[in-house]
C-alpha cells in the first residue's frame, strides 16, 4: 500500500511541475503575443511540457532559445514547488525532430564503427542530444563515452569492449 501512495505521490509531483511550467509558459506566450497551445504529460520520472505552435521563434538557432526557456521553466517550477525539476520542454516539435535526426546520425556512426573497427567522434552536442546517441549506441551493443567540456562536449562511439 505504501508503494502505491509513493507512486501516486511521485505522479502528483510531476503533474504539479508540468502545471507550474505550463502556467509560466502561458504567461510568456501572452506577454510576447505568440500563438501556441500547451500540452503537459509525464513520462517515466519526468514532467513534459510541449508548446504546440507553427512558429519556431521560441526554438531559436540550434534550439538555443528552447534550451533557455527550459531552464527558465525549471526555475518557475522551483519557485512554485520548492524543488528542482528535470522538466523537459519541447516547442514546435523541435526535440522530436532532433531525436529522429540524432538516431540516424548515431546509426551512421554505429555502421562506421562496425565496418572499420575505429572510434567515431561526433560533433559537439548538448546533454539531451548526447543521451539520445548514447542510448542508440548502447542498444546496438557498442560502447560510447562523452569527452570535452561544455559547450564543446561530444560523443565518441567505439567498438564493444
Amino acid at each position: 500500500m505504501a508503494r502505491e501512495r509513493s507512486s501516486s505521490s511521485a505522479e502528483d509531483s510531476l503533474i504539479e511541475e508540468a502545471d507550474a511550467a505550463a502556467d509560466y509558459l502561458e504567461e510568456l506566450l501572452d506577454i510576447a503575443d505568440l500563438d501556441g497551445d500547451i500540452d503537459t504529460y509525464s513520462e517515466g520520472d519526468r514532467a513534459h511540457v510541449s508548446v504546440v505552435t507553427e512558429s519556431e521563434v521560441l526554438v531559436g538557432r540550434d534550439g538555443e532559445v528552447l534550451e533557455a526557456l527550459q531552464e527558465l521553466s525549471r526555475l518557475a517550477v522551483l519557485t512554485t514547488t520548492g524543488h528542482r525539476s528535470r522538466l523537459m520542454l519541447d516547442v514546435a516539435g523541435h526535440r522530436e525532430k532532433r531525436r529522429k535526426e540524432l538516431q540516424l546520425l548515431a546509426q551512421d556512426a554505429i555502421n562506421d564503427v562496425n565496418e572499420t573497427g575505429e572510434p567515431v567522434r561526433l560533433a559537439p552536442m548538448n546533454p539531451f542530444e548526447r543521451k539520445i546517441v548514447h542510448d542508440a549506441v548502447k542498444a546496438a551493443g557498442l560502447f560510447s563515452e562523452s569527452e570535452g567540456e561544455e559547450p564543446r562536449r561530444r560523443v565518441i562511439v567505439q567498438p564493444a569492449k
